[in-house]
């Protein structure tokens, strides 16, 4: 099988960011009086973006529009502090970033982040790969699992979307990935597990970034 280009998803696929995430957010919540989560519990409150992490956190009883727009101003400003203070690659995705580049595959990225810092993250930490194209989470394109991101992405490439490897660690991602007409792989070094990632149509999943190297050949 030959792809042409590999689409990643950021959060959970190629950066572990769960930490800064749920600190953020923990912050947040602690500044309104809320109760706070265990950071483990941020692998099932993030991935739709940040409107939807702000109100799956947020209490029940506490999550009628203006608390919630009142809730991502200040998330947005408070991860915009901490977004890099333990956020890195997970091991192993430096070597597999070299052996696609090598292989003369394009990389790009998708995610439900918003798009200033879904660039900004891909920036810093990929800063010796080049990602033809970074899109993240914009009033004008709907989120993942909608399929008009990774389909700008093909257009934009002029690529078919079958010639796309797309990994990603949820079944946001598997849905998208199949909805666009990818190739759907699931990583499993990610924030959830194997049966979400099949239930949502991955055709091919990975336990390790290293994993990839041998299916890439």
């Amino acid at each position: 099988m030959r792809f042409k280009a590999v689409l990643f998803d950021i959060d959970g696929t190629l950066l572990d960011t769960l930490e800064d995430l749920g600190a953020s957010m923990n912050t947040v919540l602690q500044s309104f009086g809320f109760p706070v989560h265990d950071i483990p519990a941020y692998k099932y409150f993030v991935g739709d973006g940040m409107e939807m992490l702000v109100k799956r956190t947020l209490p029940e009883n506490r999550r009628d529009a203006p608390q919630v727009a009142q809730a991502v101003e200040r998330m947005r400003a408070e991860y915009s502090r901490r977004w890099a203070d333990t956020t890195r690659p997970y091991d192993g995705i430096p070597r597999l970033l070299d052996r696609i580049v090598a292989q003369g595959l394009t990389l790009v990225a998708l995610s439900n982040k918003p798009d200033g810092p879904a660039k900004q993250v891909i920036a810093h930490f990929f800063e010796r790969w080049h990602f033809e194209i970074v899109l993240g989470a914009r009033p004008s394109m709907p989120n993942k699992p909608d399929p008009a991101g990774a389909r700008q992405i093909a257009a934009t490439l002029d690529l078919p979307p079958e010639d796309f490897l797309y990994l990603g660690d949820t079944g946001i991602d598997m849905q998208t990935a199949v909805s666009a007409g990818m190739y759907a792989a699931g990583v499993l070094w990610g924030f959830r597990k194997a049966d979400e990632l099949i239930d949502a149509g991955a055709r091919m999943l990975f336990r390790r970034p290293e994993d990839l190297l041998a299916f890439l050949g």
